[in-house]
């Protein structure tokens, strides 16, 4: 079961029974580490399912149930071809997980079991009509600002009634005042938020002792992976999960930790043996990844963050190319530079574009890198582009589904009310909204009752009659297949026409024909392998992996092209090449943080330079502009600091520090 693993992998493996903190360095064979503890603790008699895996992406999730499967034996198939139904281990994210949880005890917390996950845009729905019933003038306070800071008040699991006394400035009392009323409107519509998700099932698990032990007592083991990047919320979640058998073990690296701006919390990871007293600590510090030189580097960089756990990467592999600074005239000129060199690189054959990458700290960053890429014809992908969830026709197609599984969800069904048109106008939507409003009802149960809508225009009434007569038919369709009930929805709206109808372009017609090809694909694949497939199900999973950039890297990955993309996206990526560009005080470290004077967010940025430079495997170039251009005029810059730190020419104030400690 250990074969191949090095001493502390191999301890971390066999350790089976109480906390344990597994310190995983950059490419140091951490999942190779947890899949092998999984699979480990299955040969020695535990049962698959009282194992519970946690981790942050669906990706990761994924990745790890894969990895495990093959460990321990592959499914069986049924003799009609369906999955094995056999136990195994429960492998999912944080907000999986407390579905999970809340689909179960949600009735306790005032929400329906099926409760509706509004993603992104639902929120910023919900958020524009509570800020227009506040009356707030359109400038105060944008929907994406109230949804910001709601968001960090819920990281925060500061709760409505206490927004008040912790707003500071005037956007902020405007949100708190905003915040309440938004709750409302999602239990009004049975519906939560992605955040709700965490800060409800922490309530439920903190509050109520008979919910607590009843999940405590499904595992005897859980694993959370990137320990450092949990939040207060998440913390306490597994700490009540895990108290009644305490065989907890977490894997992270607090050198790592990049993501305080979302509510992450590095001391969870620092304080674990505070928080676990007889917690073993195993230090994984030998690196598969990067050369010699490269890891030389991060690991002097690093040393000048004053709080941390003490390890040291060394490498397994050569010593390496030793890396490059350079110093440019300006950014056109390091765009040029960067940009010929990969040129360069790729016509002597030794590399795939696919092998190179250039990090950056802001978004703003690759443009004048995309124009020169363009102008030598190298091929080139950057994150960030539409995801498929956000595409308009998989959007109404989600929304009907979320009404039909919930038709109190205002929200969705507004979306979908005369999509395609049906007769139901603004005038007379706008009416059913009011009459809703007086009677303190949601919309649909005004829609429901034929006598409370009589007196509409003729063509309105049948654009009602037939939201109920589908309502009714895809109900009852979801009870056999919901792949069939997908398709009945798709042919009673005559939804295909409609793509028709608003576009011209073949091609146009043809992406968004195969969009809802590929979603009654993945509701199948959904039916497929879930033991109890439904509606509510499917729309979870959905809006789970809408949130994440995993798949959009996947899609990424399989295309032969230079990686543009930030440090934060490019943490759990590796490259063969790397090019880190503007080094500068302002850009990295952040002019957020140089002006915010704390050491803890000029840490983080630290952190941050730490995983870019551990990106990279063979070859790696930092490279700065001596002036950059503001607000259309070259300003000089400063050289990072960390530039300084990395080469040995700054004087690391923790060089005596005593070791051990963190």
């Amino acid at each position: 079961m250990t074969h191949g693993l090095n001493p502390a992998q191999k301890q971390a493996v066999e350790t089976l029974k109480g906390p344990m903190l597994v310190l995983a360095g950059a490419g140091t064979g951490k999942t190779r580490v947890v899949t092998f503890r999984i699979a480990n603790l299955i040969r020695h008699g535990t049962s698959p399912d009282r194992i519970l895996a946690v981790t942050f992406t669906n990706k990761a999730a994924g990745e790890m149930q894969e990895r495990v499967t093959e460990l321990i034996g592959p499914k069986k198939r049924s003799s009609k071809g369906k999955a094995d139904k056999s136990p195994k281990p429960t492998i999912g994210t944080f907000h999986s997980q407390c579905v999970r949880i809340l689909r179960r005890h949600a009735k306790r917390i005032g929400f329906p079991a099926k409760f509706a996950i509004y993603d992104r845009s639902d929120q910023e729905s919900l958020a524009r009509a509570v800020l227009r019933d506040l009356r707030l003038p359109g400038t105060a306070l944008k929907p994406g600002d109230l949804l910001s800071i709601i968001g960090g008040w819920k990281n925060q699991s500061i709760l409505p009634a206490d927004a008040g006394s912790v707003a500071e400035t005037d956007k902020e009392h405007l949100a708190a005042s905003a915040y309440r009323r938004y709750q409302d409107g999602l239990r009004s519509c049975g519906a939560m938020d992605f955040d709700d998700l965490l800060v409800h099932t922490e309530m439920l698990l903190q509050e109520d002792e008979e919910v607590r032990k009843e999940e405590s007592s499904k595992y005897d083991h859980i694993l959370v992976d990137e320990y450092q990047d949990t939040n207060g919320s998440q913390y306490r979640i597994i700490k009540c999960l895990s108290e009644s058998h305490r065989n907890l073990c977490v894997v992270g690296d607090d050198d790592q930790s990049i993501y305080g701006w979302r509510g992450a919390d590095v001391t969870h990871i620092l304080n674990f043996n505070k928080d676990w007293p007889d917690a073993t600590v195993v230090r994984l510090e030998d690196n598969y990844r990067s050369s010699g030189q490269i890891l030389e580097m991060a690991n002097r960089l690093i040393e000048f963050n004053a709080t941390r756990h003490d390890k040291t990467l060394r490498p397994i592999r050569a010593v390496g190319q030793r890396p490059r600074i350079l110093q440019l005239k300006d950014e056109t000129e390091e765009s040029k530079l960067v940009v010929g060199e990969i040129a360069r690189l790729l016509d002597r054959g030794r590399y795939e574009p696919r092998d190179v990458a250039i990090l950056f700290r802001t978004n703003e960053q690759p443009r004048l890198f995309e124009t020169e890429l363009r102008k030598m014809n190298v091929p080139y992908v950057m994150l960030g582009s539409q995801s498929f969830f956000d595409r308009r026709e998989i959007r109404d197609l989600l929304a009907y589904l979320k009404w039909i599984d919930q038709p109190n969800d205002e929200i969705s069904l507004l979306r979908v009310i005369n999509t395609p048109p049906r007769g139901l106008g603004n005038k007379s939507v706008q009416e059913i909204i009011s009459r809703a409003v007086q009677g303190g009802k949601p919309a649909w149960q005004i829609m429901a009752d034929p006598d409370a809508v009589s007196d509409l225009p003729p063509a309105a009434q049948r654009g009602v009659d037939s939201l109920r007569s589908l309502l009714k038919d895809v109900q009852e369709a979801t009870l056999g297949s919901l792949t069939g009930a997908v398709q009945t929805l798709i042919e009673r709206t005559q939804y295909f026409a409609e793509i028709r109808r608003v576009y011209n372009e073949p091609e146009e017609i043809e992406a968004r024909t195969n969009s809802i090809q590929e979603l009654v694909n993945a509701i199948s694949a959904y039916e497929d392998r879930d033991k109890d497939p439904d509606l509510a199900g499917f729309l979870s999973e959905t809006v789970l992996a809408g949130r994440e950039m995993g798949n959009e890297k996947d899609k990424l990955a399989q295309k032969n092209a230079v990686w543009l993309l930030t440090m934060h996206a490019a943490k759990g990526l590796e490259f063969p090449v790397v090019y880190m560009v503007g080094m500068e005080e302002g850009l990295l470290p952040h002019g957020r943080s140089v002006k915010s004077g704390s050491e803890n967010d000029i840490a983080e940025e630290r952190r941050l330079c730490y995983v870019g430079v551990t990106r990279a495997q063979e070859t790696l170039t930092l490279s700065m502009a001596l002036t950059r251009r503001r607000w259309g005029k070259p300003r000089p810059t400063t050289p990072s600091r960390f530039l300084y730190e990395i080469t040995g020419k700054a004087e690391n104030p923790n060089k005596y520090r005593k070791k051990g400690g963190h």
